[in-house]
């Protein structure tokens, strides 16, 4: 039996054509893409692209892609997220899934169009087969512990495919450890994987699959923040996991941090504060590099206010995962959307998708 740690997944690695490696040694990488990109777009002298190669609708609103890796792809563990780049109205634009690697080594990524998602509503409808999109290197620690340790996957919506992907981790190292997934969704048709969720739970007998849905039946599901969780499994000794919009992270985080064993959570979106930092209180921020002053809302991130002053600052995941975002908070405080936790230590990294201004500030930006 495998131990779960030895579970890195790496697509085949391919040998460079002959011209790759010999311009290797003769010029830039940035001029070597320019131009062999132009005969391949797979052709790239160490970035890592991928082709779209399969559109497979898994759900109402969700598709799953498909994706080929070049040979400078360097593989992922389960659990992990990538940042993948397209192309849309000669705008660059990053975006984070979380891929499965499939059995010959390429990557399945889960997109859900979300309504005025610019980059998924592109991904799931308009992405013709054969289009290739650049691949960051996977980030992320939401892994499978080292050892085997009863687990508990609470997901909702599209947070099920960290969930899918340690699901699959686990099942090819034997099943080690208990584990329980518990998976929210408003209806039976936005949920995604049932069959493969339940013919592991059928191969597997330490696998228990729950799927709650809140908004259909004569008895919807209990919320994460009501449901009988203690019924269900003895909490203390367990490894939770949690992957959801914010509000669902920050409910179970705020349930079962301290209860545990182990608690780690990721949110793909931002909560809102309800504690009095919301709403339209404004404060001052300062961008010293720039030299510019915009008014910002507490309660809204950091990110989303520069972009609605129409900056771009750098970012990836939008998650608090990649670190892509984060710049030198000079002077103020700033709150973790999350976590609640405050900071004003002077030249601090805040990271802009996941802080929001609780005073007048200035970054490095």
């Amino acid at each position: 039996m495998r131990r779960v740690s030895d579970l890195k997944s790496k697509s085949p690695k391919s040998k460079s054509p002959l011209p790759i490696r010999l311009a290797r040694r003769l010029v830039s990488p940035q001029l070597f893409d320019f131009w062999a990109t132009r005969l391949n777009p797979l052709w790239t002298l160490e970035r890592p692209m991928a082709r779209l190669v399969a559109r497979t609708a898994v759900s109402r609103d969700a598709v799953t892609l498909v994706l080929q890796p070049n040979g400078h792809w360097q593989g992922l563990q389960a659990g992990q997220h990538v940042s993948l780049g397209v192309e849309i109205d000669g705008r660059r634009l990053l975006r984070s899934y979380s891929p499965t690697v499939l059995a010959d080594g390429r990557l399945a990524i889960t997109v859900k169009a979300i309504e005025g998602g610019l980059v998924s509503r592109y991904l799931a409808r308009g992405a013709a087969l054969g289009k290739v999109v650049s691949l960051d290197p996977a980030f992320g620690d939401m892994l499978l512990p080292t050892t085997p340790t009863p687990l508990l996957l609470l997901a909702a919506g599209s947070g099920i495919t960290p969930m899918r992907a340690l699901l699959q981790a686990a099942a090819q190292a034997g099943m080690p450890m208990d584990v329980d997934l518990m998976y929210w969704v408003r209806r039976r048709d936005e949920a995604c994987f049932v069959e493969e969720f339940e013919a592991q739970a059928a191969a597997h007998p330490r696998l228990r699959v729950r799927l709650l849905t809140t908004r259909e039946g004569n008895t919807p599901a209990a919320r994460i923040d009501t449901c009988p969780l203690e019924q269900i499994t003895a909490l203390d000794h367990r490894h939770v996991m949690v992957c959801g919009p914010g509000g669902f992270v920050q409910a179970a985080r705020a349930r079962l941090q301290g209860r545990v064993a182990a608690f780690q959570a990721e949110a793909f979106s931002v909560p809102t504060l309800d504690d009095g930092e919301a709403g339209e209180v404004q404060v001052q921020v300062q961008l010293s590099r720039s030299g510019r002053t915009l008014t910002l809302t507490r309660g809204q991130s950091l990110l989303e206010g520069l972009e609605a002053h129409g900056l771009r600052p750098q970012h990836g995941c939008r998650m608090g995962i990649c670190n892509s975002c984060a710049c030198a908070r000079q002077a103020g405080t700033t709150r973790h959307l999350l976590t609640g936790e405050r900071s004003n230590e002077p030249t601090a990294q805040v990271r802009l998708c996941m802080s929001a201004p609780s005073t007048d500030l200035i970054l490095d930006l």
